[in-house]
């Protein structure tokens, strides 16, 4: 770590040395051959948890650590600076944002301590559909009620690590569209347990193979029966829960892209360094120079930004632009990194054996999601630009 990362008040220089030891156990070799076999990370996985990691931002009275986001998003930047994935697990830190926010208290003891110790896993967000998109108000899953519980029908797609998750937190509409004064109005936040619905029949999960290896998949649900004590806060007021927590999620990806951003700069140089063509390493050329001192600088200034959005995210202020902000900036600069790398490597950044090609993969994941750079910059030009709202 350098003097300048240590001079960072909100860098946690002990959280990030524990997490890079951590990662010593799971080299390039270990990630390489999951990509290779599309395996989900089960021994990194629960080396995070049995080290606390994942419970990072549970109360200390349900079993957490009680961390701040700040010192989460240090965990996730270590984890992708390592060149490991936080991806498998991240969800698990902040999806139970909305059980904490918003559930009963007998939720949480029900469920946050088993969270915290590893024993469920809550990875497995049910919220996009095909038919939706981003527009969430459109989805179609319904959850009628049916005296103590809700009957759920409908489709999800794009949920990651539903095969390897327990629980998994459902948006679905509980109020017919056409019987609500706003389209965000009679959506339901569940948390459901998809070990019981498998079990029933009504839950069927198929993975859907992508360029990374997020373990993604589509869910059908049919006929699912929830427990009416399963309904997280208000019935339809479900939209409101979920844009809560998605300035956590946004932060802690952002976190997660400065660290992806800090690995190909280290690669980039480290190779520009040993590499040698006509007699002299490739990096004596500014050609090659440059393009890394640029992604580097870039980097730097998204890792301000997303300081001051964890910052201002813990002291309980108003985040959603910096959060946005973060998120995108730190996505760009993750993917400059990116193509510097590949462009510094030249053939040798397409091999396997260099990692290069899949942190390249995995990293451009993040210029769509969890949220497009589109959308974002729809959203500052809108919120807090003043500008009329673009279609």
């Amino acid at each position: 770590m350098s003097k300048l990362d240590r001079l960072q008040g909100t860098d946690f220089p002990d959280i990030r040395d524990g997490v890079a030891k951590l990662c010593e156990a799971f080299p390039d070799p270990y990630w390489r051959a999951l990509d290779q076999e599309r395996r989900y990370p089960t021994e990194f996985v629960q080396a995070l948890g049995d080290a606390g990691y994942l419970a990072a931002l549970i109360p200390e009275a349900y079993g957490g650590s009680g961390l701040p986001l700040a010192a989460a998003a240090a965990i996730l930047e270590e984890v992708q600076r390592a060149g490991c994935n936080g991806s498998a697990g991240h969800a698990q830190m902040y999806i139970m944002g909305t059980l904490l926010r918003h559930g009963s208290e007998e939720q949480k003891q029900r469920y946050l301590p088993g969270i915290a110790n590893g024993a469920l896993r809550l990875q497995a967000f049910g919220v996009t559909e095909p038919t939706s998109g981003t527009d969430t108000s459109a989805l179609r899953t319904t959850a009628v009620r049916q005296g103590d519980r809700f009957i759920v029908n409908g489709q999800k797609i794009w949920t990651s690590r539903a095969e390897h998750s327990d629980l998994m937190l459902l948006l679905a509409r509980t109020t017919p569209i056409d019987q609500v004064v706003r389209r965000t109005d009679g959506l339901s936040i569940f948390l459901l347990d998809m070990r019981d619905a498998i079990a029933a029949g009504g839950l069927t999960i198929r993975p859907i193979r992508t360029m990374m290896n997020h373990s993604t998949t589509e869910i059908f649900f049919d006929n699912v029966e929830v427990p009416a004590e399963n309904l997280i806060g208000e019935e339809g007021s479900g939209f409101r829960y979920v844009l809560s927590g998605m300035n956590a999620e946004r932060i802690l990806i952002a976190a997660e892209c400065i660290g992806d951003a800090k690995w190909f700069t280290a690669r980039s140089a480290r190779y520009a360094s040993e590499r040698s063509v006509f007699g002299r390493p490739i990096g004596q050329n500014q050609g090659i120079q440059f393009p890394i001192a640029k992604a580097y600088a870039d980097m730097r200034a998204a890792e301000l930004m997303v300081h001051q959005a964890a910052a201002l995210y813990d002291a309980g202020e108003p985040v959603a632009e910096q959060a946005n902000m973060a998120k995108m900036l730190a996505a760009n600069a993750s993917w400059a990194a990116a193509e510097a790398c590949v462009q510094t490597h030249g053939g040798f950044g397409f091999a396997e054996e260099y990692d290069v090609e899949r942190k390249f993969r995995e990293t451009r994941l993040y210029q769509v999601a969890p949220i497009s750079t589109n959308l974002i910059l729809s959203y500052v030009a809108e919120h807090v630009l003043g500008m009329p709202r673009s279609y």
